[in-house]
């Protein structure tokens, strides 16, 4: 909507032979007095030489004729202040509820994009560490692949290295049997062998040899690790489900090993790689780094590789098989200088072309309320499964003595409003940012929340379980209420694209909870089962239906399931 209204605004301008760029309309920050604005006039004042008043005034004549304006003003010092008929509201709820997209036009630029999110590493349970990159990555994919993109997401999983062969000596040592090895066993035993790595010369030394073992495919070793992926993939695939979180590939470190040496031949060939202390490295500092960039070290000393290797072999095989446009990593923003690293590599040595885009999206940690990464009270990292679990027994606590909940549905209830409420506490935030992490402020059912959108959503079920009988249509708007939840209804094109723009999910959570408040506000304000006037009773409804659908489609967005009542 946003972008039409800026179009008509800019012929506006064009026609007073101003430069029509400077027709941008925005969404009023005062909506007690327009609900619409642009600054152009105030923007090009400089360039045109003349007061901003004064060419507000005349792009203002000029959108004054046009009649979807209901009324145009100009305030100084050189605002112009846009209101819309009801007509035009009307006329673009109607086509927004009889569009397969809700009004939410597609990119016409679409592009193929791999998204690399989360990847954990086998062995270990999945903890609260791994549920930002996850649920922030799951929710790009989907926005992604909305708006017209071909999205490829890729569990990239740290299985491969040193840490394999410790687990594997480490099971020898107690004489685990392959068919025996289970996700909590594995969870004991790699902390185990880690330490033991680091305080035992000889066991470090047997877990050397043991991982030279594994990449050279020793049967034995190579099937016990085969045992132990499948085995740490069975439990995460539990706990992905659980968030609503899917990939299309498993790829972990051991696929990229077979691309190590048709990468190692192309930075031999173009002479990148130098001697530096016994190691192999690349140097990719710029002129404009302060500090200078360190070198990204590709062979390590003793002969073995290590993660910028792998990563850019990882690129090496995605350019060979996907050809994709772009690349984002969903990972930590403590990583931001290894990812600098492994892109001018790859960039540099022609491994990614030019016109490859590689972006980190770096995501901020989720803190207790100590301001620190969140722990168990034991000051332990919490298991995301014992995250989720006490998520669930919170929100059953709080539906327990509900009579709109079947006591059968309370159990699934309880899961889907535990999970809204995660996940919507963490995607409200921008991935850039850290956050406190406060469930009882998450589940509440006021607020900001997961939990609030459901309700919501649970209210408008009722609403429109009641009146199944009506037809919905939209005929007239009857209050400023109705007015407000219309536009808040009719700019999800305009935050969707925001939200792909900046590759920033809280653009849609923010959009979410915006289109609730002004149901809210509408609920409060309008009668609407009991409205005697038909024609009244049919368009509110109707607004009814199209805040469900895209409430809806906003939380498919963000990976969260709704439920019919609470």
């Amino acid at each position: 909507m946003l972008d039409q209204l800026s179009a008509i605004a800019a012929a506006a301008f064009a026609q007073c032979g101003f430069e029509p760029t400077l027709g941008r309309v925005i969404l009023s920050n005062r909506p007690q007095l327009c609900q619409f604005q642009c600054d152009g006039a105030m923007k090009g004042a400089k360039a045109l030489r003349r007061p901003p008043l004064e060419i507000a005034r005349a792009v203002a004549d000029v959108l004054a004729a046009n009649p979807v304006f209901a009324s145009v003003d100009v305030a100084p010092p050189g605002f112009i202040n846009l209101n819309v008929t009801d007509e035009f509201l009307l006329q673009s709820l109607t086509g927004a509820a009889g569009d397969a997209r809700l009004g939410v036009p597609a990119d016409e630029n679409p592009r193929m994009i791999v998204l690399d999110y989360c990847g954990p590493n086998v062995a270990k349970p999945l903890h609260v560490g791994h549920l930002r990159p996850a649920i922030i990555g799951e929710s790009l994919k989907r926005l992604m692949k909305f708006i017209g993109h071909k999205v490829i997401a890729d569990n990239h999983l740290g299985d491969w290295g040193l840490q394999m062969g410790q687990v594997i000596a480490q099971l020898e040592e107690l004489g685990v049997a392959e068919a025996d090895i289970t996700a909590e066993l594995l969870c004991d035993v790699y902390p185990q062998a880690s330490a033991r790595s680091k305080t035992e010369p000889e066991f470090r030394k047997k877990a050397q040899d043991y991982t030279v073992a594994l990449q050279q495919r020793d049967p034995e070793k190579f099937a016990l690790w085969e045992k132990i992926v499948e085995t740490s993939c069975v439990d995460f695939r539990e706990n992905f489900a659980v968030l609503g979180v899917s990939y299309d590939y498993w790829y972990g470190e051991s696929y990229a090993d077979q691309f190590i040496p048709a990468v190692l031949d192309i930075l031999k060939q173009q002479n990148l790689l130098r001697l530096d202390n016994g190691a192999q490295v690349v140097d990719v500092t710029q002129e404009d780094d302060n500090p200078p960039m360190p070198p990204a070290i590709i062979i390590k000393s003793d002969g073995a590789y290590n993660y910028e290797t792998t990563d850019v072999a990882t690129i090496h095989q995605r350019v060979q098989e996907f050809a994709p446009d772009e690349i984002w990593y969903v990972v930590d923003k403590r990583q931001a200088l290894h990812f600098k690293q492994v892109f001018r590599v790859a960039h540099n040595s022609g491994i990614a072309p030019a016109a490859l885009r590689l972006s980190h999206i770096g995501n901020g940690t989720m803190n207790g309320s100590d301001g620190r990464p969140f722990k168990t009270r034991d000051g332990g990292t919490m298991r995301l499964s014992d995250l989720l679990e006490q998520a669930t027994a919170q929100a059953m606590e709080k539906i327990a003595n509900s009579t709109y909940i079947a006591e059968q549905d309370k159990a699934d209830v309880a899961r889907k409003i535990a999970v809204a409420s995660i996940k919507f506490g963490d995607l409200s935030n921008h991935w850039t940012k850290d956050y406190i992490f406060d469930l009882q402020k998450f589940l509440s059912f006021e607020g900001k929340t997961g939990s609030y959108i459901l309700y919501t959503l649970a209210r408008i079920n009722s609403i429109l379980g009641k009146a199944s009988d009506d037809s919905p249509q939209f005929t007239q708007l009857t209050g400023d209420a109705e007015r407000e939840l219309a536009i808040g209804l009719l700019l999800t094109g305009q935050q969707f694209a925001q939200a792909a723009a900046q590759q920033a999910p809280n653009f849609v959570a923010e959009s979410a909870y915006t289109i609730a408040v002004a149901f809210a506000k509408f609920y409060h304000d309008s009668n609407i089962l009991g409205e005697t006037c038909a024609q009244a009773r049919a368009s509110r409804l109707a607004l009814c239906k199209l805040t469900r659908d895209l409430l809806l489609l906003h939380l498919d967005i963000l990976g969260i399931e709704a439920v019919e009542a609470m």
